[in-house]
């Protein structure tokens, strides 16, 4: 990977060129619009169209310029983010004149009409209208995508670099059912794609698939871990799951289909835990509505019922997200987000079988993303 940086006070960025770049977008189609707080339709969007990812996560903490066709969303530029915590970005965190360009997309079916060329001009602009006077295009990897940014940025090479660490984090799965979330994991951490070690598998009932799945795949340690509420307390359970889970010593626990609320003890000794939800939830967490991406705004289903919820009210759009857990069940901030627009008159199990391949996607992406943001 690369990060280049580009020459803002070169002409081609000047104040003056933002309103020729948005008389050129008319001229091609397309409206060009300064967006200064990207709202949820704008990011709910990226997911779909991008996702899963961490870019509108990203943009969330940016400005952006949007192209439109109509009253459709073809492309983004994001620029000037704050905050954001990958280790690339460390060397120029001190740099005041230095501002951050992207994430950076356009529909594919609009990717040869020129409206890339005039996003990226135009948020470029933008930094140099903020007052940077240099701007970083970050963890750029292949040789095109290089290219386009050399060739119509006048951009250059700063750091090359690995994106991933050597280290391997240290991983524990919880899980309740047929483990299908944890077989994923286990797939792409054999083929090489995830950069952590499966250390345990923990499932709160004793028949659980996850278990048989973890036993095949020789999971150092797989521990049938159920609650007997008559002859258990609450409390005890809890203390035996601490316990059981600390033998490991992760760094990261994944709940994967896991049926049973941990308390604050739980997550003071593991902060990093993610937990896959199967709805779309909003980055408020404080909201109980959430925006799609044509604009609808729908209720936000949580809690353990949330696919039947879904089928019940018979939803338009449903999704998956994959937060970090706190004390506020399903409140956690999201890493990814993948929405899915529902076809008329779904029924609960139909949902559900096409919301998992959905959440394999988002369980990988979630965990990519915090290995990225997690300091090493």
């Amino acid at each position: 990977m690369q990060n280049l940086l580009v020459d803002l006070t070169n002409a081609t960025f000047a104040a003056e060129e933002l309103p020729r770049l948005v008389g050129e977008a008319h001229k091609r189609g397309y409206t060009l619009r300064h967006i200064p707080r990207p709202n949820e339709r704008i990011l709910s969007w990226i997911d779909l169209v991008f996702g899963p990812s961490s870019w509108s996560s990203e943009t969330r903490k940016s400005q952006c310029f949007l192209a439109e066709q109509g009253d459709e969303i073809v492309g983004f530029a994001a620029f000037d983010a704050r905050g954001l915590p990958f280790r690339w970005l460390k060397r120029w965190t001190n740099e005041s004149d230095v501002g951050i360009f992207g994430p950076f997309g356009v529909k594919r079916d609009h990717r040869k009409t020129g409206i890339g060329e005039l996003l990226l001009l135009a948020a470029l602009a933008g930094l140099r209208q903020i007052g940077y006077a240099r701007a970083l295009v970050p963890a750029v990897g292949g040789d095109r995508l290089i290219a386009y940014y050399k060739r119509i940025a006048a951009a250059e090479t700063v750091d090359e670099f690995e994106i991933d660490e050597p280290k391997k984090y240290r991983t524990t799965i919880l899980a309740s059912g047929d483990g299908t979330n944890a077989q994923a994991v286990i797939d792409r951490v054999h083929d090489g794609s995830l950069p952590i070690e499966i250390v345990s598998v923990i499932a709160n009932k004793k028949d659980a698939q996850a278990l048989v799945r973890a036993q095949r795949a020789k999971i150092p340690q797989v521990h049938p871990l159920v609650w007997d509420r008559v002859r258990q307390t609450r409390d005890a359970y809890d203390e035996k799951l601490l316990e059981t889970v600390s033998i490991g010593n992760p760094e990261l626990v994944l709940f994967l289909g896991w049926m049973h609320l941990v308390n604050k003890t739980f997550l003071d000794r593991f902060p990093d835990v993610l937990n896959v939800h199967p709805a779309f939830l909003p980055y408020d967490t404080s909201s109980d509505t959430v925006a799609y991406p044509d604009g609808s705004v729908l209720p936000v289903y949580r809690g353990a019922k949330a696919i039947r919820d879904q089928a019940a009210a018979g939803v338009r759009w449903s999704g998956v997200t994959v937060h970090r857990v706190n004390d506020k069940p399903d409140r956690g901030a999201p890493l990814t987000r993948v929405p899915y627009a529902v076809p008329n008159n779904t029924k609960e199990e139909t949902l559900a079988n096409a919301l998992h391949p959905l959440e394999h996607r988002a369980v990988a992406s979630a965990i990519r993303v915090w290995t990225l943001e997690h300091p090493v």
